[in-house]
């Protein structure tokens, strides 16, 4: 069967199909099909076991307990603690590794505690056993900290040599009702050895089986998205993704909630808001999460058509805030993006675009760097390349049909 027959038949099975449903009331109905590949080589890319979990460690105890005390500048000089005062593996405590504001303020709190006991006087005075106990928790939050601070850069694998190649298929189906309301499905399917240029890191293999995208519906009352753990939480891609969305605006305020139905009552929502007037534009994000709320409120300033200042300050539940501010620039296809934190992070990045060539580079303070180039080969054709301080690397050709 040649292509031009293929075409017939699918435009009259397409034409039978929107007759079909237009007669039980829509108003108009559409499908259509899109289609792309990828191939190319790789190497040192980082495999998805990249990042872990810090499981905790055990702080043995013996003797008896005698004094302690903690320095203005927070220096804990500890006693020896009783035998009979014991606590289990901090094992159910840990959180992700990387996270060390978080295991910073664990000690501060765990010192504080542990200072204030230490200068109560009359019916507070803490019992030696008590102290004992606080002295152990300083010691914990301390040794979680040490070894985070020393497995957070040794965490995951790296992969080998390698070649990538993967097509896919998708399927977006479009319709309104006759009352105005609009929806849309998906379906895909993909196969074969991905890669995911953007973090270097190797996805594997893609079994060629269908998935279901989302499925939604938009009207005078907003959007209203299904996708069973598809919709990354607003807040951060790091948390549980949600399954249900609604979008909508309230005046000049876009605002748009997600749920996670699998999840208990924390972590189970979260929310963006977004304001944007006379060249400002502000966001703000927030989610449940296992120990509070995290939230974030992030604003941008249009000095002209080519500079931008932001700032944003970050507030995850457990951990210190955290300021950025940051500025960027685009001139004749030279791009500079510089942003710097309150926590001793920043990051620089530079970019030049010319027609359909592309050259990008970026360093952080831990002198980690990346450099990308993309060139536009037409047709629907795009060469790309990649490499970083890592070792890791990636070279192919992508297609859009």
């Amino acid at each position: 069967m040649n292509n031009s027959t293929r075409n017939l038949k699918m435009k009259k099975l397409l034409l039978a199909s929107t007759a079909l449903v237009a007669s039980a009331g829509i108003a108009s109905a559409d499908i259509t099909i899109s289609g792309h590949a990828a191939a190319g080589v790789y190497s040192g890319l980082h495999n998805k076991d990249a990042v872990a979990a810090y499981k905790g460690v055990d702080v043995s105890v013996s003797a008896s307990s005698t004094t302690s005390s903690v320095a203005t500048d927070g220096t804990l000089t500890k006693g020896t603690m009783t035998a009979a005062v014991g606590k289990a593996s901090v094992a159910a405590n840990h959180t992700v590794v990387g996270d060390e504001a978080t295991y910073k303020t664990n000690v501060l709190k765990a010192k504080a505690a542990l200072a204030a006991a230490l200068i109560v006087s009359g019916s507070d005075t803490k019992t030696a056993a008590e102290i004992a106990d606080l002295e152990l928790d300083v010691a914990e939050a301390e040794s979680n900290l040490a070894v985070v601070n020393s497995v957070a850069k040794s965490v995951g694998t790296y992969s080998g040599d390698g070649i990538y190649s993967n097509a896919g298929v998708d399927f977006t189906m479009t319709g309104a009702t006759d009352n105005g309301i609009s929806f849309s499905a998906s379906v895909n399917i993909d196969a074969g050895m991905e890669i995911d240029a953007g973090d270097f890191e190797l996805d594997g293999k893609d079994g060629g089986t269908a998935g279901l995208g989302s499925v939604s519906m938009s009207g005078a009352f907003g959007t209203l998205t299904f996708d069973d753990g598809g919709i990354e939480n607003l807040y951060s891609d790091g948390l549980s993704n949600a399954d249900v969305s609604y979008a909508t605006t309230v005046g000049a305020v876009s605002l748009t909630v997600a749920h996670d139905t699998a999840a208990t009552s924390t972590g189970a929502n979260s929310v963006s808001a977004g304001y944007t007037a006379s060249g400002m534009a502000f966001t703000l994000t927030a989610s449940e999460a296992a120990a509070g709320t995290s939230a974030s409120l992030a604003v941008s300033y249009a000095l002209n058509d080519s500079v931008t200042i932001t700032a944003d300050t970050d507030q995850a539940a457990g951990a210190e805030s955290v300021q950025t501010i940051g500025a960027s620039t685009t001139l004749n296809g030279v791009s500079v993006s510089v942003e710097s934190a309150n926590n001793s992070t920043w990051d620089v990045d530079l970019g030049y675009t010319a027609g359909g060539f592309a050259l990008t580079y970026g360093v952080d303070e831990t002198d980690g760097w990346t450099a990308t180039a993309t060139s536009a080969l037409g047709g629907g054709a795009t060469f790309a390349a990649g490499v970083n301080s890592e070792d890791s690397m990636y070279a192919g050709v992508s297609f859009a049909f």
